[in-house]
């Protein structure tokens, strides 16, 4: 069974001063950042390996609410909030990797080989 940080159990504002405080942490430490994990889509040319530390403002506090609840569950990889597989349609419709990869804010869905790499 997971432990639960002592800092979530205070709540309130503590809490999120020490979440916080954990936040700007992380961003000093990758080493702390989540681990990276292979997306497998039914539509896709290939896996795609997604890393938090190509997506973390490295020198900035790390803002993890961009996608998190929003797009992607916290703590299940590759989980989307509404249960859709990870699919270029979704992506189309700027949901899902979409939401930010739009060519404007992040490369956009038409250069395959970013995010589709040979091993």
């Amino acid at each position: 069974m997971r432990r639960i940080p002592r800092f979530v159990r205070f709540g309130g504002l503590l809490g999120l001063a020490l979440w916080g405080a954990a936040a700007l942490g992380m961003a000093q430490s990758l080493s702390r950042l989540p681990k990276d994990f292979v997306f497998r889509s039914a539509d896709g040319p290939g896996p795609v390996t997604f890393s938090h530390e190509t997506h973390v403002a490295v020198q900035e506090r790390p803002d993890c609410v961009t996608c998190h609840p929003k797009l992607f569950k916290t703590l299940a990889p590759g989980a989307t909030t509404d249960g859709r597989p990870v699919t270029h349609a979704e992506m189309e419709q700027k949901r899902q990797c979409g939401a930010c990869h739009d060519g404007k804010q992040a490369v956009g869905l038409d250069d395959c080989t970013h995010c589709h790499r040979s091993p």
